[in-house]
């Protein structure tokens, strides 16, 4: 288990969608209206053409819903389920995270989250599975198909219950930029290349996925159990894996990166979980990133 106790979880700004087919329209790369691509994976960074498909939802394993059965699945949740349930552990992680932030950032406003499968419309355009985990700042809403986790692991990350909380942290952090200004500031920047500002925002991310990861566990009304070094070294792996580098392979040109490479992620998520500290995740005020 990761969540520790029982009872219900708050499931106000969690809602479900999606359950149908359809095309891949234009979707945020997180970062702002600036950097809105087409048939990107945006998590990854790479063409969903080479994603297999896949659905699922309830435990581990997830099966296609439509959006008022996702709906009635999420208002199920309990902290208990969501250390066997793939969506209640997105809600958990919910929980988890806006508590946290609410802690650590004056002026924090939880994002909405949308838990879909087959296509959504968002207010970035239409996105479907394929598209990947995402962050849209024009309706700050995260959008996360469960199915996601399991093409992770086909990709060399982890599936375990912490890889999945790290990937619902990575794109908060993305809210977190948004209502700093950092989402807007690395639009200016660029969206390719090593010091581009696309790189800087996904490992801002990164560290701010670790520093939430410091936090939750912390204190008398932690949600997470004591991580474990176990727990943390999955993270690790599925941070490796989804490295411009490591997707890429042998071939890959720094001056297309997107997210930074498989060490840079890594270091990044290291750096927020060891200090706990967001001030340290500025990696707009270096370039040795």
């Amino acid at each position: 288990m990761v969540f520790q106790g029982d009872g219900p979880l708050d499931t106000g700004d969690v809602s479900g969608g999606g359950g149908g087919g359809g095309g891949v329209g234009r979707i945020a790369l997180g970062g702002g209206a600036g950097l809105i691509i087409t048939l990107v994976a945006l998590f990854f960074g790479i063409d969903p053409g080479s994603i297999t498909g896949g659905s699922g939802l309830g435990g581990d394993t997830v099966s296609s819903q439509n959006a008022s059965e996702l709906d009635d699945h999420i208002q199920s949740c309990t902290i208990e389920k969501a250390n066997t349930d793939a969506i209640c552990r997105i809600v958990a992680t919910t929980n988890s995270l806006d508590k946290v932030w609410s802690a650590e950032m004056r002026g924090y406003s939880p994002p909405r989250t949308k838990i879909f499968t087959g296509s959504v419309s968002t207010g970035c355009g239409a996105a479907t599975s394929a598209t990947g985990p995402f962050y849209c700042p024009a309706d700050q809403t995260v959008y996360i198909d469960p199915s996601f986790f399991a093409q992770l692991e086909q990709m060399g990350g982890s599936n375990g219950p912490l890889a999945q909380e790290y990937v619902v942290a990575h794109e908060y952090g993305h809210h977190v930029q948004n209502l700093t200004g950092a989402l807007q500031k690395g639009n200016r920047m660029g969206s390719q290349g090593p010091l581009s500002g696309s790189v800087r925002v996904e490992l801002q991310a990164d560290c701010l996925a670790g520093v939430w990861a410091y936090h939750a566990d912390k204190g008398p009304d932690a949600m997470l159990e004591p991580l474990t070094q176990q727990q943390i070294a999955s993270v690790i792996q599925t941070a490796k894996a989804i490295g411009d580098d490591t997707i890429q392979g042998a071939n890959s040109n720094p001056e297309g990166w997107t997210h930074g490479s498989a060490q840079q992620r890594s270091r990044w998520f290291t750096i927020g979980y060891r200090s706990g500290d967001p001030r340290q995740c500025d990696t707009f005020a270096t370039n040795d990133l």
